[in-house]
């Protein structure tokens, strides 16, 4: 498997032009949103990286952070504070905009594709070349870090950009893959709103999968 080039991230980035195109009428329907390529969220060099899909409509397009005004975020960073990941499980402030007080600790959140997609569904070349920004994020963890894939798209980008066979660690939530640099790969259903609404994935599976990160991790490095 040949490795996407790492890109570094650059908020006029326009390599897909349908994404591109999409954004520029975001922008126009709504010209109070951030309706750009949403950057990662949390410091570099930290232990846990999280890989989700894409930009929310209503959430980090809007916003411009990781996560950021929709259900899933709301999910995700009510489970990162709980287990210490996050100093506030508030990811918005009082007047609706991203949460500057909100830092995470030892944490990074990214996505697999940077741009808000259309129907939130990005085609395969889209996250091909989106893929070379998750190579650079995941050539700046530490050795036994762990990394979390919030749904099969993210799953798999993690494994293209290691250049590992996706039939050698199939997708499953809850599983754990140790890759051959010393790093896990933790497996979950997306946190979006479908998924718990249809109980695909609940609150307590979806914090038992940080729990067992946690716990990894305090074995790691304790």
């Amino acid at each position: 498997m040949k490795q996407s080039p790492m890109l570094t991230f650059k908020e006029d980035c326009r390599r897909c032009s349908r994404l591109a195109g999409f954004l520029d009428q975001v922008r126009v329907e709504h010209p109070d949103y951030h309706a750009l390529p949403v950057s990662s969220f949390g410091k570099t060099g930290g232990k846990f990286l999280i890989v989700g899909l894409a930009p929310g409509m209503h959430g980090a397009n809007r916003t411009g952070r990781p996560f950021t005004g929709d259900f899933a975020g709301n999910l995700l960073y009510g489970s990162l504070h709980k287990y210490g990941f996050a100093s506030s499980a508030d990811p918005l402030d009082v007047a609706g905009n991203a949460n500057s007080a909100l830092t995470l600790r030892n944490c990074r959140i990214t996505n697999a594709v940077r741009c808000l997609p259309p129907q939130n569904k990005p085609e395969p070349g889209e996250i091909r070349t989106c893929n070379g920004f998750v190579v650079e994020e995941l050539s700046l963890l530490p050795k036994g870090a762990a990394i979390m894939a919030l749904g099969t798209i993210a799953h798999q980008a993690v494994l293209t950009a290691l250049q590992l066979r996706k039939s050698s660690y199939a997708f499953g939530h809850g599983v754990r893959h140790a890759l051959p640099n010393g790093q896990t790969l933790f497996d979950s259903y997306h946190c979006s709103r479908y998924n718990t609404q249809t109980k695909r994935l609940t609150t307590a599976m979806f914090e038992a999968v940080i729990a067992d990160i946690a716990k990894h991790l305090e074995s790691k490095h304790s």
